[in-house]
C-alpha cells in the first residue's frame, strides 16, 4: 500500500489486523532456498563479529528485528514473535511517500543439534508491493569463530508502482542489504569491519 504521509499507529494497527486474514503472494513456501524462474534472487553474507558472545547478542537482535531499525524501514509491530505465522507489517519511507507492506513468518531456520546457526524467512502477502520470501539468518563458524548474517531474497514487483519503477525498488533492495547489516552489526556490540 502506498501512502502520501506516513500512517498513524492506528492505520498501521488496523493494517496489520486486516493483513492477518490475507494469503502469501506466491505459491510455494521455501522458494527464498532455491532459484526461482522468473525471480531475482540477491543474496548477502557478511561477517559481523566473532565468537559465541557475538551469536549470542546476534540472535537476539534476530529475535527484537534490529535488522530493520534503519530509520527509513521500520518493522511493526516492534516486539513480534519469531514464530510460524506472525504477521508483521514493514514502513518503508521512500522519495516523498511512504509504503506499508504485509509479510508472514513462514518458516524457522534453526540448528538444534549444535545450535550454530539462527533465523528465519517470511512471505509477501498480497497486500505486499513485491511478491516473495525473505531469509535473516546468523551463524557461527564452529572453527573460526566468525560470526555471519545472511540475508537471501527471491522477489518480483507486485504491484504496478513497483513495477514501473522497478530500477529504484531494486536501488531500496541493495541499500536495505547494506543498512541491514550495518544494524545487526550494531546490536550485537560490534564495529567490525571489512
Amino acid at each position: 500500500m502506498f501512502l502520501a504521509r506516513r500512517p498513524s499507529p492506528e492505520e498501521i494497527r488496523q493494517f496489520i489486523e486486516r493483513s492477518k486474514t490475507f494469503g502469501l503472494s506466491y505459491d510455494q513456501i521455501g522458494i527464498a532456498k532455491e532459484s526461482p524462474r522468473g525471480f531475482k534472487v540477491d543474496e548477502v553474507c557478511a561477517v559481523i563479529g566473532q565468537g559465541e558472545g557475538i551469536f549470542a547478542r546476534a540472535k537476539e537482535a534476530i529475535t527484537r528485528w534490529k535488522q530493520f531499525d534503519l530509520g527509513w524501514v521500520e518493522l511493526h509491530p516492534s516486539g513480534a514473535p519469531i514464530e510460524v505465522g506472525t504477521v508483521v507489517a514493514v514502513l518503508v519511507r521512500h522519495l516523498g511517500f511512504w509504503s506499508l507492506n504485509g509479510c508472514r513468518i513462514v518458516y524457522l531456520l534453526n540448528e538444534s543439534e549444535n545450535q550454530t546457526g539462527f533465523g528465519f524467512a517470511y512471505g509477501t502477502l498480497t497486500n505486499h508491493s513485491e511478491l516473495g520470501e525473505e531469509i535473516f539468518e546468523v551463524r557461527l563458524n564452529p572453527e573460526s569463530q566468525e560470526v555471519t548474517y545472511r540475508i537471501r531474497a527471491a522477489s518480483k514487483p507486485r504491484a504496478a508502482l513497483a513495477v514501473l519503477g522497478y530500477p529504484y525498488t531494486r536501488l531500496c533492495q541493495e541499500r536495505f542489504r547494506r543498512d541491514s547489516i550495518a544494524a545487526m552489526r550494531s546490536a550485537s556490540g560490534t564495529d567490525f569491519s571489512l
